[in-house]
């Protein structure tokens, strides 16, 4: 029974910029949010648009996503025919052939991608933090009678060399493709979310695969290729919330962003458009008399006897009395000792912070940076981590800057 449409999901980025957090981690694995996992977001769009087969591209320690995303039932992706599958790089007899850039890992996946005979596949990317209707981008596609569809979205001006950008006529027919430009001429930024008629898609992806000189890319290779060919591609102008996490800033940014869901546009107590995880299973939270909790997110599990302002706390976070934490997104597990002070920072899961440590600090005049501690760390009693800090071994004493 052949598919209307499937999704295909790159997940197995290394995320280098995200430093101590992604060092034991796919990048789509980093929790997010209090109760989530940056891929809940790409697969919990692909149920709620009626997508019920995806594949997802692993590579880069894949042992916890893979662990997380089990059959798919979370997000109800277990299905007889279809359902969630991880896709590992093929095991070839010679070994294991490493997915050598975006459109090989595709490539590698076509007899995948064929049990299902869709009409279109839909290529997500692993590591944004996105709400959107991939029903909605369909019907666009179809109505342009489009080969080749992206979801674009309008960024400022000067930010515009730091992205792939569309250039589209009045009828959103795409002209060129700029990948990072210095002389933008649009400032449609491409997502990284692409829209293909299969038998086109696979056409490209056998030339792509047999051109020694390609890099095996969608934006090096596949689209410019796609646009030399006088193809019918178009842009599908997205509006709704989209962030890449792929820096420890905007990774910070977007938690916070979870905590004002009016005026962020991340809404993640939506009804209508849940977002699915393979919850924690914790009882809930308990805050001590004394405590102060205000404009934070406070999840399953989690013990307050301190002080708690405008932070997002994982599942399974401690904090002691006398303990600050300010402008913080403290993942699950972490104990936060007596008198301890944790501001403007990153701390990963499982963290131990010693009594009176202090872990980062506010930004004066907005200048700053967001201090970084990685998983299983050991912060001991009375150290000093500065908020510029990037921590991935344990600091018994002293100052880390």
């Amino acid at each position: 029974m052949a598919k209307e449409m499937i999704a295909m999901l790159l997940a197995g980025g290394q995320g280098s910029r995200l430093y101590a957090l992604t060092q034991k981690l796919a990048k789509p694995a980093v929790p997010f949010g209090g109760k989530y996992r940056i891929i809940d977001f790409p697969l919990s769009n692909c149920v709620n648009s009626g997508i019920d087969t995806v594949g997802i591209l692993t590579q880069y320690q894949p042992l916890v996503l893979n662990e997380y995303v089990g059959n798919g039932q979370p997000w109800d992706l277990d299905r007889l025919h279809g359902g969630v599958h991880v896709l590992p790089p093929y095991q070839q007899a010679s070994g294991s052939d490493w997915y050598k850039g975006t459109a090989n890992a595709i490539y590698q996946n076509i007899s995948f991608i064929e049990r299902y005979n869709p009409q279109y596949v839909i290529i997500l990317s692993g590591d944004q933090i996105c709400k959107q209707d991939y029903s909605d981008f369909l019907r666009f596609h179809k109505e342009k009678n489009a080969e080749f569809s992206v979801a674009v979205r309008e960024v400022p001006w000067e930010e515009a060399p730091r992205f792939g950008l569309m250039v589209a006529d009045a009828n959103d027919r795409i002209t060129e493709f700029q990948e990072k430009p210095k002389q933008p001429k649009s400032n449609l930024a491409s997502m990284g979310i692409y829209i293909f008629n299969w038998d086109i898609l696979r056409k490209y992806l056998i030339e792509d695969e047999a051109d020694p000189e390609s890099e095996n890319d969608f934006g090096n290779n596949i689209i410019p290729n796609l646009l030399r060919d006088g193809r019918r591609m178009y842009a599908y102008h997205f509006s709704g919330y989209w962030k890449d996490v792929g820096t420890i800033s905007s990774l910070w940014e977007a938690n916070m962003e979870v905590l004002d869901p009016m005026n962020s546009g991340i809404n993640v107590f939506d009804d209508d458009w849940k977002i699915y995880s393979r919850n924690s299973g914790m009882t809930g939270h308990k805050i001590s008399a004394g405590a102060v909790v205000e404009d934070s997110m406070i999840t399953d599990g989690c013990r307050i006897s301190g002080n708690v302002k405008h932070s997002i706390l994982f599942a399974g976070v401690h904090v002691a009395k006398n303990a600050v934490v300010e402008d913080a997104v403290v993942m699950g597990g972490t104990v936060i000792k007596e008198g301890a002070v944790v501001k403007h920072c990153i701390i990963a899961e499982n963290v131990v912070i010693g009594e009176g440590a202090v872990v980062g600090a506010m930004p004066e005049n907005g200048a700053g940076g967001v201090a970084t501690v990685g998983s299983g760390v050991y912060v001991g009693d009375g150290a000093k981590i500065g908020p510029d800090a990037m921590v991935s071994e344990n600091v018994k004493d002293g100052e880390v800057k």
